[in-house]
């Protein structure tokens, strides 16, 4: 278990971590019902940041699922990931999402934040 962990500095902790990466996202990764923005950070690691709201996900119950499944899947890939931060932002129907679906949708949006990461590095 050691090294996937889910320390404090994996996270985005304060209001202006979460206003940078609105202001300055450089990548955009759409899934069913969810939307990861990501900007570099110079960290040498990713920091996620969660932001749904009850607009989007009514209950606490459904929101509280989704943040603990996203942390979890984050929490497993972190040391593939590039050093970005990421804040994952709930739409509409994430709630509808069951628990394995949601795992391979967030699965597919690291991979294709990995790609998009790495091919801008190369240009």
């Amino acid at each position: 278990m050691s090294g996937h962990d889910f320390p404090p500095q994996l996270r985005l902790l304060t209001a202006g971590d979460y206003r940078f990466v609105f202001d300055h996202a450089a990548f955009k990764v759409h899934g069913n019902g969810l939307m990861a923005l990501a900007c570099p950070n110079g960290l040498g690691h990713p920091r996620l940041g969660l932001v749904f709201s009850k607009k989007n996900v009514r209950r606490a119950v459904d929101r509280n699922r989704l943040k603990r499944l996203t942390r979890e899947s984050i929490r497993l890939q972190q040391h593939q990931l590039p050093a970005v931060d990421i804040v994952v932002l709930a739409r509409r129907g994430a709630n509808e999402l069951d628990n394995a679906t949601l795992h391979r949708l967030l699965s597919s949006m690291w991979r294709r934040l990995e790609r998009d990461v790495r091919k801008s590095m190369a240009s």
